[in-house]
């Protein structure tokens, strides 16, 4: 049984074309991520979904969960209220429904919300080694603040979307290797080159 990691689907979301191109169709888009789903996950895995499940579908939520196997839990997006709304049973679909989780994994204490946070447990302080940040939300976007501040002070904060992890869930050590991969860090966390959050709220006070 693993615990697998996605967030950002925009199942049945057209204007999601814009940002993801190598799609024809909004119908194209969401059968591979569906196919990429079922491909990795098993019947009893566990997978949090980082919030954006879907947005303004023509489809009922129904028509993807039902397809897509394992036990799921809602890390609730800014885009879910939209389908949320239209369902009566929402434990139907999911074992769990938070907009924001702590979790322990494997002797870490992880954090789970859509948005990249400023600070979360352990974030500062000792703990930081084993203290993780799992969220969503930005996509594969670069060109914001956001990218800058998360490559330089915040190694241990994992950007769980589809676009940077081969539109597919993924396990805890492929999520590590991803984002390394995606912030241009050539071995895991580069604390040679990387700042502590402390760094940030000392360079604040310069």
């Amino acid at each position: 049984m693993a615990m697998l990691f996605t967030s950002d689907l925009h199942l049945g979301h057209k204007n999601i074309l814009l940002s993801r191109q190598q799609f024809a169709s909004i119908e194209e888009h969401d059968e591979f991520i569906i196919r990429q789903w079922n491909k990795k996950v098993h019947k009893n895995d566990n997978v949090y979904i980082l919030g954006d499940l879907s947005f303004r579908a023509e489809h009922p939520i129904s028509y993807y969960l039902s397809r897509m196997k394992g036990k799921k839990h809602l890390i609730v997006g800014n885009h879910d209220s939209y389908w949320m709304k239209h369902v009566d049973e929402i434990s139907a679909f999911f074992d769990t429904v938070e907009y924001l989780k702590t979790i322990k994994f494997e002797k870490k204490l992880i954090t789970l919300c859509h948005y990249p946070l400023l600070e979360f447990p352990g974030s500062r302080y000792m703990e930081q080694k084993s203290s993780y940040l799992i969220h969503g939300h930005i996509h594969d976007t670069k060109d914001t603040e956001v990218y800058g501040h998360i490559k330089k002070y915040q190694p241990h904060a994992l950007n769980a979307g589809v676009d940077i992890n081969g539109f597919e869930p993924v396990t805890f050590e492929e999520l590590k290797e991803n984002n390394n991969f995606w912030y241009q860090r050539e071995r895991e966390d580069r604390e040679d080159e990387t700042h502590s959050m402390f760094d940030y709220f000392t360079d604040g006070m310069k």
